[in-house]
């Protein structure tokens, strides 16, 4: 299965880096990433994959969130079968 993780808040060293070994420590492999810095924002969407995540996406929701909650930036992952269907015209 797939997932959408988008990552949002204030630019700061260190946000990608937190985010990868989070998903490396749980098995998670980053298949597409992109990120920006929008008016000082950082704006990050990456697509993983949890075929061999060793965490189901409801616990990974809560690790992912305490985590940015410590850097002061807005998480959220949804399935991407989720994500395509609330993004189709």
């Amino acid at each position: 299965m797939n997932a959408i993780i988008t990552v949002v808040g204030t630019d700061k060293v260190g946000i990608i880096a937190e985010v990868s070994a989070l998903l490396a420590a749980h098995k998670i492999n980053i298949a597409d990433i992109t990120q920006t810095i929008l008016s000082g924002n950082f704006v990050m969407m990456m697509m993983v994959s949890l075929d061999n995540a060793d965490i189901a996406i409801d616990e990974l929701r809560s690790v992912l969130s305490a985590s940015m909650e410590k850097m002061h930036v807005e998480v959220n992952i949804m399935s991407e079968k989720v994500f395509s269907s609330m993004h189709r015209i």
